[in-house]
């Protein structure tokens, strides 16, 4: 897997970014291509701002022990993959805002750099390698990227 935290790995991921239009379809799935922007925003939003809500106790464990490897972990996702809640955008969204968006997180992801990441809690999953982090972040992003044929 690619590392999020070389500049060269998110540039590269930006100009892939860079090819999608609002118009672009999936090769699977149901999303738009704006939609499927901010579905990607969530797990940065996630890091970075303070808009949802913590997992309770249980829901944490349970996420923590028998979906995090599969979520962070190196294994590729499979299409139609079933997806949190709080990642199902059911409102209309505009591409360039939720680019724009993307490429913030992204630059602020790589300028913060491995070492801010390593130990760092996350939302559901508690405490998480830098290695965890590049698998959430990069994985994900490039499933969807795929996903959109770029």
């Amino acid at each position: 897997m690619k590392d999020i935290f070389d500049k060269q790995i998110v540039q590269e991921l930006e100009s892939r970014i860079s090819k999608l239009t609002a118009e672009t379809k999936p090769q699977w799935g149901k999303m738009s291509a704006p939609k499927m922007l901010a579905h990607v925003n969530v797990a940065y939003e996630m890091t970075y701002e303070s808009i949802h809500p913590r997992p309770n106790p249980i829901m944490r464990f349970i996420l923590k022990t028998f979906l995090k490897n599969s979520v962070c972990g190196p294994k590729p996702y499979p299409k139609n993959s079933p997806t949190a809640p709080q990642f199902i955008i059911k409102d209309e969204k505009n591409f360039d805002t939720e680019k724009k968006r993307l490429f913030d997180y992204l630059n602020r992801t790589v300028g913060l750099g491995r070492a801010h990441f390593e130990g760092k809690e996350n939302l559901s999953f508690g405490k998480m390698t830098a290695d965890e982090w590049n698998g959430l972040f990069y994985k994900h992003l490039d499933h969807h990227l795929t996903q959109f044929g770029v």
